[in-house]
């Protein structure tokens, strides 16, 4: 069996996902202590929402994610999770990047997301990490 399937109790699957989204009008402000608390902030909501960060890079205005999840999680879901959770404490925890952003939206409403096969997943990941600094 291949080392990249997942044994759930009533399923095995391998289901991964690149996610790309941006901040608010391309502010740049996911560098410094702000992407620190932004990364940690998402592997706490991964683990909490039951789903695998593999890998993860910012590029000072939009964040890329190489994640799993059983299938009874959706896409969506985790976007809807990682974006709502860590726009409300981002704000909290770092008040100065409201004179950027107005009425305290964090994100763009839209993001990107395609499925990834397994022949790939090398490729997404070293694509996700070489991001940083990239225009």
């Amino acid at each position: 069996m291949r080392s990249n399937l997942t044994k759930a109790r009533t399923c095995v699957y391998n289901i991964n996902y690149h996610i790309v989204w941006t901040v608010k009008y391309r502010r740049k402000i996911l560098n410094g202590k702000v992407e620190e608390y932004l990364k940690e902030e998402l592997l706490t909501i991964a683990k909490e929402k039951d789903f695998i960060i593999h890998a993860m890079e910012c590029n000072e205005d939009h964040i890329h994610l190489f994640v799993s999840a059983h299938p009874k999680i959706s896409p969506s879901y985790i976007v809807k999770m990682c974006k709502g959770i860590t726009g409300r404490k981002l704000f909290l925890q770092f008040p100065e990047i409201s004179k950027q952003l107005w009425k305290n939206t964090l994100w763009n409403s839209s993001f990107y997301i395609e499925t990834v096969g397994s022949t790939s997943e090398e490729n997404i990941k070293r694509y996700i990490e070489n991001q940083k600094g990239k225009e």
